[in-house]
């Protein structure tokens, strides 16, 4: 039977396995933490990713330990609102937008391939550390928690799902450039608190020069009738600290910013106040790469495509990715075909999104009020915005966003694209 490496037990990787048992084709994930955990904060799982989790037989596991989001709600920093529009299947879709713990989604993806793919398909405290092609095939060498050398495995092929610190990126585009910041920095946490509004909304609020809110629930059932409620504040400032989701931040940081935020719908600073842990990261990505495959190397999800964290897609590119390139290993014994199919399919679609969020995210809107309005209190919202301006707003990237099969032309400015042969090294 053929054997697909994967590098990097995340979203990614954990669907891709079940994508590929699906297909009948084996799997061995590699994870370089010593032990598997239920770590980070809230996530978002769009109706058009939620579709491949259905396929895989996980819909009522995520129906039990999911929000099912009704709406996104679209505030201006002084509570007033602006806009609210249905998610999920509240906006005809077939399948619901989730919101849900990383950690809660991360635990089911874990059970649900060792239940199906075999109890010893993931192997921990193995952290890449160098790649390379051999013939036809391809020696990986792993690194154990302390730093040490663990025997070398040779593969058939690999994908790697080793996340915004890609060994494998790095191996194919060895010169690739630095990093983007933003200008925005972001910190995260969730808390017990009351529920708000509907129970199931998902609120945009602010701007990000004064500072902008993004809250939303992500479990219910919780003692006294709480929710797990999650929180993003993001502020357009100077960098601080390097790419990693899980460092600490501090409340005194930046809960200065959102000090009279309280409302009739919720009290912010008391929501901020009731999170134990609270995690800080610039908002940050990558330039679309010119491709992501040589020979029997591939790319998958932040590896091949980080995003900065806007418009709760990058958990979904990734899901979108494994179903797109286990249906084409499925299609053909070739692994470079298959790679190649699978890049052509997905590369032009998540360079669009990637595009997106830099310019035209979902929150735009906001963006459009806080200008438009002298960051100050409105008499009649409708005078600042139509509520057509802002469904036309929220359309457009739902549009970039969805998509599946690749754009009339969204990586026409990338250099090299559609002229680099896949074995060429990168110039």
């Amino acid at each position: 039977m053929r054997t697909v490496s994967i590098v990097g037990g995340g979203i990614g990787g954990l669907v891709l396995a079940l994508e590929l048992e699906r297909h009948g084709i084996r799997s061995l994930i590699y994870e370089a933490a010593p032990r598997l955990q239920a770590l980070g904060v809230g996530i978002n799982v769009l109706p058009h990713a939620s579709a491949v989790l259905a396929g895989l037989g996980l819909e009522e596991q995520l129906t039990d330990r999911a929000v099912l989001t009704r709406e996104a709600a679209f505030y201006n920093r002084f509570g007033q609102h602006i806009f609210t529009e249905p998610a999920g299947r509240w906006a005809g879709h077939d399948h619901p937008q989730y919101s849900i713990h990383r950690g809660d989604l991360h635990s089911l993806l874990v059970d649900a391939v060792r239940r199906r793919c075999g109890s010893d398909v993931i192997v921990t405290n193995s952290r890449l550390d160098r790649v390379r092609e051999v013939g036809d095939r391809v020696e990986l060498r792993f690194v154990d928690d302390n730093g040490d050398p663990l025997d070398p495995v040779v593969a058939e092929s690999v994908v790697g799902c080793d996340g915004i610190h890609s060994v494998i990126r790095k191996t194919l585009h060895p010169d690739e450039g630095p990093a983007r910041y933003s200008g925005v920095m972001m910190w995260r946490g969730v808390a017990a608190h009351p529920g708000f509004l509907s129970g199931a909304t998902m609120v945009r609020a602010g701007w990000l020069q004064p500072g902008k809110l993004v809250t939303y629930p992500i479990r219910t059932g919780l003692p006294d009738g709480l929710q797990l409620v999650n929180w993003v504040a993001e502020i357009e400032m100077p960098r601080r600290g390097e790419r990693d989701w899980q460092r600490r931040g501090q409340l005194a940081d930046f809960a200065g910013r959102f000090a009279d935020w309280r409302f009739d719908w919720l009290d912010v600073p008391q929501l901020l106040g009731r999170s134990e842990q609270i995690l800080e990261y610039p908002m940050i990505d990558q330039d679309p790469l010119p491709f992501w495959s040589r020979g029997r190397l591939t790319l998958l999800g932040d590896a091949a495509h980080p995003m900065v964290p806007r418009g709760s897609n990058g958990a979904g590119q990734a899901i979108l990715d494994a179903e797109a390139l286990a249906r084409h290993l499925a299609r053909t014994d070739d692994t470079a075909q298959a790679f190649a199919a699978y890049e052509d399919e997905r590369r032009q679609v998540t360079a669009a999104v990637v595009r997106m969020n830099r310019a035209e995210p979902p929150d735009a809107i906001l963006r459009t009020v806080y200008e438009r309005s002298g960051d100050a209190p409105v008499r009649t919202m409708s005078d600042i915005v139509t509520e057509a301006e802002a469904q036309a707003i929220t359309g457009r990237y739902l549009k970039v966003a969805t998509t599946r099969s690749p754009a009339p032309d969204p990586s026409a400015s990338l250099p090299g694209a559609g002229t680099r042969e896949r074995n060429e090294e990168p110039q």
